[in-house]
């Protein structure tokens, strides 16, 4: 029985480790954090699971959607209407439909048809490859128009992406569209979005429960210094814990952090290091809240100022019942910064009391003395840049060591970072592996 040990317990880890673990490997995953599921695990919010970074499901998020029902976690899975305002020029508007488009009164009646006429051209457009190399804001900016442009794309590109805004392919936004459009199954009235009774973490531990009664275990806590190969060409792991010897290993950390564990063996090259690195990546700060104040009758908004210190205002009980949270509201705040931005650097305190005056420009009505508990998460490695040369970035699975595979969310292309990616990659390497080790 071959003995597999995977880096890190998040989705893809975790989807591989069941994989394996069910097709009769010895499957050992070792965590550097205290509990599984990476950014879809979680803490405590008034008595209930939370995730650290806001999560949902969407219609067409198969892969995922199908492993809860393997799993068993699918009965826990529930779907809800969702609802979109866009906050612009000090208002917020309802922001869910071509009706909804066509009362934007921020922009003039044509630029108004001219968003709806780009968008619906590339919902109807299926292949991504013409897109790689042309810059989603350029892309905009020639078929959308200026207006349309400053309005509601360069916001987001800027809040998604900072100084890289103007450098992403409309490949990845392309991606994006489609998956919103696609998500509205016959009938469906509106978006819905799924989200599992209990939180993500009930799938986790389903994830975790499978595992384990396959023979798998999982370690907590457990830093990986370095990866060695040993003479009889197993591959060692150097842990905070200890050592651990296995035939196999799947990496799911960043690639410049796998750069760092394996540059020391004699079939990495400068080049193969290089690569691992050129990917650029952004952080993330989220806020994380709950109050006996409702702040708004909508579930996302989208915050379209480029004076704002966050990006995205989620109120979290729009979509799933309040009664879950000890009838207190939830609600999520989240920016995509650069790695020196000060936010890393200062005090949650100053974040919370930045955002909260923000909060209070946008609605109001909004009551800081009404917060019951609050929550702030540092997570440095959140999103990846989809750059024009990105293809010609993205790392093998294989590396060039036997028996050592790397998969993260950078090898997703053109689609976002998501729960559902997460799970595909897991799913795919654990059968690459499989493959290898059967010889097919």
């Amino acid at each position: 029985m071959k003995r597999i040990g995977i880096i890190g317990a998040g989705y893809t880890g975790l989807s591989a480790a069941y994989t394996l673990a069910k097709a009769g490997f010895d499957v050992t995953i070792l965590e550097k954090g205290q509990y599984p599921g990476g950014l879809a695990g979680g803490f405590t919010m008034e008595g209930s699971n939370l995730e650290i970074a806001y999560h949902h499901i969407f219609k067409t998020d198969k892969d995922i959607i199908a492993l809860a029902k393997e799993t068993g976690a699918d009965t826990n899975l529930k779907w809800h209407n969702s609802s979109v305002a866009l906050y612009y020029d000090n208002k917020l508007y309802p922001f869910m439909s071509a009706l909804d488009l066509l009362r934007f009164s921020p922009l003039s009646f044509l630029n108004r048809i001219r968003a709806g006429l780009a968008v619906l051209y590339l919902q109807k457009i299926r292949r991504y490859k013409q897109f790689i190399k042309i810059p989603a804001y350029n892309w905009m900016l020639k078929n959308a128009g200026k207006s349309v442009t400053r309005v509601i794309w360069e916001p987001l590109l800027k809040g998604k992406f900072d100084q890289f805004y103007n450098k992403v392919s409309m490949a990845w936004l392309w991606a994006r569209i489609h998956i919103r459009a696609n998500s509205r199954e016959k009938g469906d009235s509106g978006e819905k979005l799924g989200y599992f009774d209990g939180g993500f973490d009930v799938f986790t531990q389903k994830l975790v429960e499978k595992i384990t009664k396959y023979g798998g275990k999982i370690v907590l806590n457990n830093s990986i210094k370095e990866i060695s190969v040993l003479p009889d060409k197993t591959i060692q792991l150097e842990a905070s814990l200890g050592n651990y010897i296995f035939d196999c290993v799947i990496a799911t950390t960043p690639g410049f952090i796998f750069a760092e564990l394996v540059k020391n063996n004699k079939n990495i090259t400068p080049t193969y290091i290089d690569k691992l690195k050129s990917i650029d990546y952004l952080g993330a700060i989220l806020y994380v809240f709950s109050s006996s104040q409702e702040i708004s009758k909508y579930y996302w908004h989208n915050i379209n100022d480029l004076n704002s210190p966050f990006l995205v205002f989620i109120n979290h009980t729009k979509l799933i019942d309040k009664k879950n949270y000890n009838n207190k509201y939830v609600y999520y705040v989240g920016a995509y910064l650069p790695h020196s931005h000060r936010y890393f650097e200062i005090n949650q305190n100053e974040i919370i009391k930045e955002w909260e005056d923000y909060i209070k420009k946008i609605f109001p009505q909004f009551d800081p003395s009404k917060i019951n508990q609050r929550n702030i998460f540092k997570l440095k490695y959140a999103q990846h840049i989809v750059d024009l040369d990105y293809l010609s970035k993205i790392p093998d699975y294989k590396t060039p060591i036997a028996g050592l595979y790397l998969a993260n969310f950078s090898q997703i292309f053109p689609e976002d970072r998501g729960t559902n990616y997460a799970v595909r990659e897991g799913l795919k390497i654990a059968e690459e592996v499989i493959k290898t080790v059967d010889g097919k």
